[in-house]
């Protein structure tokens, strides 16, 4: 009898364990042992977020502390880094990530840290496709066990951003379905499309990082294969593109993120330029302000358009993740959940797509969920009443996270200084790749 209660009672026991398990898989909410969350970010973006959904959710009765410290002289990642090593009350519960360094925290030296979405109470298989992920934001997000770990709430896929005045110009329709048509698909109608501008005096381009980002994110291989520094056919190829633009006068020789840049927004450079690869947060964030006006008629604003690139892409973004070993993943997983994967019309996505988390009238930017953005309006004056979303959903789609490298921050750095260094004749191709890759083996001590 005592042998059978025995067998009984060890049925049961696997039976409970089984039943937590399937639980768990499915999202159920872990228990936390505490009522403060500790939550890291580069920007008082994310905390502000946070703020919003403790006021739409008085329930939600966690106190939230925020450290916030800027990506400037890369000071972030150390003290993220120290932080979530050290553990204890004080270490990051909740944190965030740019693509610049994300894939460091979600594959790379640190992943170990992140939890996977699933252990937070979060059901992902569901509510990944109830909101219409990003695919390369979930490429980029997905440890190498194949868990969830980490989303954003923007969308970065690029699209080319075009002057209407000159696109009527040179072909006689600014319509974005045309231009797409002009400038691809592919990089030989893109540059077809650039002599057609220069026979006219126009620069398709402002500099030769314009072209760049797209450049990098199309390629089917990133920087690092088997452990080994690879360049990538397609990343080869910029070098020459580089050259060329610089030789025929397709651009105006500037360098990304410098005051001729900027000039070129509002055509005060040498030549007008006709766009700029980018995602919806360069619209935004970047050319509006730099547009010589702040309505239609001003300046060049109200006097561009965006259609589809000729290769997929996308640029930038912030991802946010929990530590694995937080005592509060129930409130963390609540977080998470609203901010990357609530595709209602109270989540954090229909606000930021529709700039009403602060109210009405604030700025509209694309967010990771293609549900969200087919049912809000993306219509810009910026960019002649379109609306962006129509662009920057299949933009979203087009893109790939599958050529990143936790290093991509650094060797881009370097691949760009050799690059202008052999476009400018101050090097041959081969002395420009050879010391690329001098430079990464001495700085980073990846086997080339």
């Amino acid at each position: 009898m005592k042998r059978t209660m025995r067998i009984l009672l060890m049925m049961a026991l696997v039976a409970s364990l089984a039943v937590s398990l399937f639980a768990m898989g499915a999202g159920e909410a872990p228990k936390d042992t505490r009522k403060i969350i500790n939550l890291w970010s580069f920007t008082d973006e994310v905390p502000k977020m946070v703020e919003k959904y403790k006021q739409l959710h008085p329930e939600f009765d966690y106190e939230v502390r925020t450290t916030i410290i800027a990506t400037t002289d890369g000071a972030y990642q150390p003290a993220l880094d120290q932080a979530l090593a050290g553990g204890g009350d004080n270490a990051p519960d909740l944190y965030c990530a740019e693509a610049a360094f994300v894939l460091k925290y979600t594959q790379g030296d640190a992943a170990h840290f992140a939890a996977p979405y699933k252990s937070l109470g979060i059901n992902v298989d569901a509510k990944l496709k109830e909101a219409d992920i990003a695919p390369y934001t979930v490429d980029i997000g997905t440890n190498d066990a194949g868990d969830l770990v980490g989303l954003g709430y923007q969308a970065t896929g690029g699209a080319f951003i075009y002057r209407r005045s000159i696109a009527k110009d040179v072909w006689g329709s600014d319509d974005p379905a045309f231009v797409t048509s002009k400038v691809g698909p592919g990089w030989d109608r893109f540059f077809a499309a650039a002599e057609d501008l220069a026979r006219k005096g126009y620069a398709i381009v402002s500099g030769d990082g314009d072209i760049w980002h797209a450049v990098e994110g199309s390629s089917p291989q990133g920087w690092i294969v088997n452990d080994k520094l690879f360049i990538d056919p397609t990343r080869e190829a910029f070098l020459d593109m580089s050259k060329m633009m610089l030789e025929k006068g397709y651009n105006n020789d500037t360098t990304d993120w410098t005051d001729a840049w900027f000039a070129d927004m509002k055509d005060a450079g040498s030549k007008k330029v006709f766009g700029f690869f980018g995602p919806a947060w360069l619209i935004n964030y970047v050319m509006a302000g730099n547009s010589g006006g702040s309505k239609p008629g001003e300046g060049t604003y109200g006097d561009w358009g965006v259609c589809e690139p000729p290769v997929g892409f996308f640029w930038g973004g912030t991802w946010v993740l929990a530590n694995n070993q937080s005592p509060v993943k129930n409130g963390v997983g609540k977080l998470i959940e609203w901010i990357t994967l609530d595709s209602s019309n109270t989540g954090l996505q229909y606000y930021w797509a529709n700039g009403t988390l602060d109210g009405p009238g604030g700025t509209k930017d694309t967010v990771a969920s293609g549900t969200v953005m087919k049912k809000s309006d993306g219509t810009l004056p910026f960019l002649g009443g379109q609306n962006m979303f129509d662009v920057f959903v299949p933009a979203g789609a087009f893109a790939t996270g599958k050529n990143k490298t936790q290093y991509d921050e650094t060797i881009n750095i370097y691949w760009r200084d050799q690059v202008d260094n052999y476009a400018n004749g101050m090097k041959t191709k081969a002395q420009a790749i050879a010391d690329f890759k001098r430079v990464v083996a001495d700085n980073l001590a990846i086997d080339i």
